[in-house]
């Protein structure tokens, strides 16, 4: 598959061994058939807000099954994320957010407090807890959408550490994941 996608390359993988441990952290752990369908699930929910490719969606949590989830979710709802580290200043959150231009920015309901001032009335980002809202979202399909995603499109955004002035955001493209 030379010119796949990630999330394509993880659904061979999942054809290939659905029931065998995808993910363990601590003491939890996630076959690839169940990190697949809840995946899709936010998948599916992330679609109907408006990700597709091209889109930017920041993940901003902490190492666990959740941020797998939210990565995988972003990539198979067709767009790129945004890696932010809950322990970033808010003022350095809400800089890379608003650069990147994420509509969607998914975390868990114990981080929003540390979370940059959300405005509803603007054109704001939209926040989704992947513990509050997961009831929500649980109820989608566990297959994946269909979202046009081409090996060209952006698959992750990462900023550099601004030492030298301001951060400067990087798009990487699913076919750039994937040279040696």
């Amino acid at each position: 598959m030379p010119s796949a996608t990630l999330p394509e390359l993880f659904a061979a993988q999942v054809a290939r061994t659905p029931d065998a441990d995808a993910v363990v952290f601590e003491d939890e752990r996630l076959s690839y058939g169940e990190l697949d369908a809840r995946s899709s699930q936010l998948a599916h929910h992330l679609r109907g807000l408006g990700v597709g490719p091209e889109v930017v969606v920041g993940l901003c949590i902490e190492r666990s099954l959740a941020m797998l989830v939210g990565l995988l979710g972003i990539l198979k709802a067709g767009g790129a994320y945004l890696p932010l580290d809950p322990d970033y200043p808010p003022e350095r959150l809400a800089f890379m957010l608003a650069d990147a231009g994420a509509p969607v920015l998914l975390t868990r309901a114990a981080l929003r407090a540390h979370l940059p001032a959300h405005d509803a009335s603007a054109s704001m980002t939209r926040i989704v807890c992947l513990d509050a809202d997961w009831p929500a979202i649980a109820q989608q399909p566990a297959t994946a959408p269909a979202t046009g995603l081409q090996p060209q499109h952006p698959a992750y955004v990462i900023y550099t550490s601004g030492s030298t002035g301001i951060p400067k955001g990087v798009a990487v493209t699913h076919q750039q994941c994937r040279q040696p």
